[in-house]
């Protein structure tokens, strides 16, 4: 979707074009950027380049006839200059009238700025972190529930009916390991020494969930029969999804729903969706156990579903699962998932291509590993052997918002270095608080008592917006005008780090303006447009600071 100035030029240019051309359609591949040089103008269009073969002239032909077409039009409404360049670019040059008229816009849909219906209030399932329930979230399960959780965010905001789901799996051969250490840690407790199981889970986080289970039980149970084991092992998985959920709330991360594996054995669908493979003929038997056909259907390689012990995989039950997705009617469904999970990822979409589904139902945002660096150094981890930091315990020494901002300022195809002294830091080195400080900042104006506005009931439409002229004020409203395609482009792209790049930045012209241009002066009429001004900055970064998922402070 165009911006507001885009849609000013892009009009002007397509009547210009229309009538000077006739009715050949713009080429799919025609583009309107910002400039990256003010005497560049505001805007560049590669038009007459890529047009040339359909209107049968050369690009500086093209681009010298629309030029004088839309001078002859008289767009001074809108444009003020066109200029053409090198082989036949077109450099547009904006009246401030017209980059104010989109300052006009932000504050007359306030609210809804940076919304849009694209997805026409389509259901879309965003699934993420869904961690076995064998232990603490680590910081890598941080990064994923951030990403997640700021994707299902943008997607609320491009139109979408969004359901955040948590799939655990609460059955299998690790959710035994992990009910026999509990019970070995248990046994200590009562002065016994028991062997963890090969496999098995080590961390001393084990040890306080021993305690309270200690409680809950008593100290009969000295023997890992069967009934033993099923007892630890509902203990361990209800006291690990507690502790799970406790550290996504603090996260500020929540589930619309939290959906058991066992729910899938227990309902037989399991061995439906296999029926359902065997009937595509996606299914062949050797060496004991059936497999996935999944190469034949562009998956990285044929995989077992059924082991020839006759237990399913964890890739069998992972597409009954999506079948049950499908079943609930999502429309579309979007995976956040580690990079390390790519063979079964192709795998899964062969599976949805045998059974017909949609190529574009099913999709993957998928994100890279964490580390944590200190003093320059890289932490050494390791979730099985316990040696890991807990997503608990950063969020204890940093906080939510600051956990979040670091989590996602990087693409999520890149590797993510979190730099703990940095994140430590209060000063304006922090990005985090270096945003958050913009908002303050702002807010800090509004309170003051010399401004003319601050107990007034105010209509931000009715404010005369021409006394703003200077070069960084409309630079200011033109990054504004920018949202609404960062938003978009965001979601589509699976990248909320743009998100937090587009805020750092306006961040950044904000102050370096404010510290240049006095807001509140003598002159009524150009204080209550900078205020204006300030308005619509105040409502960007408030939104853009709720995408991420983090506070936007009134005071700091």
């Amino acid at each position: 979707m165009p911006t507001h100035l885009e849609s000013l030029i892009s009009a002007a240019l397509s009547n210009a074009r229309r009538s000077t051309f006739g009715e050949a359609a713009d080429p799919p591949d025609a583009t309107l950027r910002p400039t990256d040089r003010p005497e560049h103008g505001d805007f560049a269009s590669n038009l007459p380049l890529v047009a040339s073969r359909a209107f049968g002239k050369p690009p500086r032909e093209i681009a010298e006839a629309l030029a004088a077409k839309l001078a002859s039009e008289g767009q001074d409404a809108d444009i003020r200059r066109v200029d053409v360049a090198g082989p036949g670019f077109l450099n547009f040059f904006l009246h401030p009238r017209a980059i104010q008229s989109s300052l006009s816009n932000l504050l007359a849909t306030a609210g809804h700025y940076g919304r849009s219906d694209l997805g026409g209030g389509r259901r879309i399932q965003v699934e993420f972190v869904s961690s076995n329930p064998t232990g603490p979230l680590t910081v890598g399960h941080g990064r994923q529930a951030v990403l997640g959780d700021a994707l299902a965010n943008l997607y609320d905001r491009i139109g979408y009916a969004v359901e955040r789901e948590y799939y655990f799996n609460d059955e299998g051969r690790q959710i035994d390991l992990l009910a026999e250490s509990l019970w070995v840690r248990y046994r200590e407790l009562l002065g016994e020494s028991h062997e963890i199981p090969e496999d098995g889970y080590r961390g001393e986080y084990l040890i306080e969930v021993a305690r309270a289970v200690r409680v809950a039980v008593g100290d009969d149970h000295d023997v890992f029969g069967e009934s033993t084991k099923d007892r630890f092992r509902s203990e361990a998985v209800d006291r690990m999804t507690a502790m799970i959920k406790d550290d996504l709330a603090a996260l500020g991360v929540r589930f619309d729903h939290w959906f058991s594996e066992a729910t899938l054995h227990e309902r037989g669908e399991v061995d439906e969706a296999l029926t359902a493979l065997r009937e595509h003929g996606g299914t062949y038997a050797t060496d004991g156990a059936e497999w996935l056909a999944s190469e034949a259907h562009g998956g990285a390689k044929d995989s077992v579903l059924i082991r020839s012990d006759g237990r399913p995989t964890y890739l069998m039950v992972d597409i009954a699962y999506h079948l049950d997705k499908h079943r609930r009617g999502f429309e579309r469904v979007l995976n956040v998932q580690g990079a390390d999970h790519h063979a079964e990822q192709s795998c899964m979409k062969a599976a949805m291509r045998l059974l017909g589904y949609d190529e574009d139902w099913l999709q993957y945002a998928v994100h890279q590993f964490v580390s944590l660096k200190e003093g320059g150094e890289t932490l050494k981890m390791s979730t099985r052997a316990g040696r890991f930091v807990t997503l608990h315990d950063l969020l204890e020494e940093l906080g939510g918002d600051i956990v979040r901002w670091f989590m996602i300022s990087r693409k999520p195809e890149a590797h993510l270095d979190f730099d703990l002294d940095l994140a430590r830091s209060e000063s304006q080195d922090n990005p985090a608080t270096y945003v958050q400080y913009a908002h303050t900042r702002i807010a800090s104006i509004f309170r003051n008592p010399e401004n003319p506005l601050a107990q007034a009931d105010v209509d931000w439409t009715a404010v005369d917006l021409s006394p703003l002229t200077e070069p960084e004020e409309l630079d200011l409203i033109k990054s504004l005008d920018r949202f609404p395609a960062v938003v978009e482009m965001a979601a589509g792209t699976f990248a909320p780090h743009l998100v937090a790049d587009y805020a750092l930045q306006l961040s950044r012209t904000f102050h370096a303006y404010y510290d240049k241009h006095r807001v509140l002066g003598d002159d009524d009429a150009l204080t209550k447009a900078r205020l204006a001004l300030l308005r619509g900055l105040k409502i960007v970064l408030a939104e853009s600071l709720a995408i991420l998922g983090m506070s936007a402070p009134e005071e700091m």
